[in-house]
């Protein structure tokens, strides 16, 4: 499958990319041979193989869950980009007021 400069333009515009014309030639040519290489993947014969989620078994890798003293509003806000006394300060998200 090869897809046109015009699709590819399609696939940047919906993923907020501003490209070139020589990145879209580039983006191109390699978009589509992934696509044939999955092309190519789909002629194997997998009949025989259970599906599955995950190639590793599954085990539990968290640690076990045990209460300690909390951080100090200090600790917390240490590593902050910005603040004011205990508090985060951050960018409005719904306008300037």
């Amino acid at each position: 499958m090869e897809l046109s400069h015009d699709e590819v333009r399609r696939i940047a515009e919906l993923a907020k990319l501003d490209l070139t014309d020589a990145e879209i030639g580039l983006y191109a040519g390699q978009l589509s041979n992934i696509l044939q290489y999955f092309e190519r993947l789909k002629e194997v014969d997998t009949s025989h193989i259970e599906p599955t989620a995950s190639v590793l078994p599954l085990k539990n890798v968290f640690r076990a869950d045990k209460a300690t003293a909390p951080l100090t509003p200090e600790e917390v806000i240490r590593n902050a980009p910005d603040s004011l006394g205990e508090q985060f300060l951050v960018s409005a998200v719904l306008g300037d007021e």
